[in-house]
């Protein structure tokens, strides 16, 4: 009967051990389930606001993008518009060394010409000279250039080169072109050759 009372006092003090070995067992899951909820929270916490970062981050490279793209757009079209201007400036001068040299051709014409005019010269002008005298300022006409005789205008420095100064004939002629020596050229507005001429003074 005591050994009975022995064993039987023995499992109630293992039953309780076991008891609150499984308290304890509890216990420690619980602050473990704790301590994990609280991590997982901050977890969560610090990917949301590395999210945000992230998210501005993006924005703020997109901005940047956007910005250079429309800077890159507006070069490319100073750039283009540059480069059309050059081109038209171009053609429009393109020939300006071959009509350069022909001057001095069309020089000679006038000066036949004029001799042929003149009712003291015996010199002729033909009708096939003129033919050809024409259709050479037609062409030249054609690629722009334009002659330019000044005679009875005012001087202007921009346009006309002096060679010399004579009295002038009258008094509204002071100051003015008496006579052309050589004629200017423009090619396209620009002036290629200045004309040379006598100023009244």
């Amino acid at each position: 009967m005591k050994l009975k009372n022995i064993f039987s006092k023995m499992g109630k003090k293992e039953e309780k051990n076991q008891h609150q070995e499984e308290k304890t067992v509890v216990k420690e899951q619980e602050q473990t389930t704790t301590e994990k909820t609280s991590e997982t929270i901050d977890n969560e916490s610090n990917i949301k606001d590395s999210g945000d970062s992230e998210v501005e981050k993006l924005k703020k490279e997109l901005a940047e993008s956007q910005d250079k793209f429309i800077r890159l757009m507006a070069e490319f079209d100073n750039f283009r518009k540059r480069t059309n201007k050059e081109k038209l400036e171009l053609r429009k001068t393109a020939a300006q060394d071959t009509l350069s040299a022909f001057i001095p051709v069309l020089d000679d014409f006038d000066r036949a010409k004029k001799n042929h005019d003149d009712e003291n010269s015996e010199e002729e002008f033909t009708e096939g000279v003129m033919f050809v005298y024409e259709k050479i300022l037609t062409f030249t006409k054609s690629q722009g250039l334009e002659s330019m005789d000044p005679t009875g205008e005012d001087f202007d420095p921009d346009f006309h080169e002096a060679i010399t100064e004579i009295p002038a004939p009258t008094e509204d002629m002071k100051g003015k072109i008496i006579d052309t020596i050589e004629r200017g050229y423009k090619l396209n507005d620009k002036i290629i050759r200045y004309a040379k001429v006598v100023v009244g003074k």
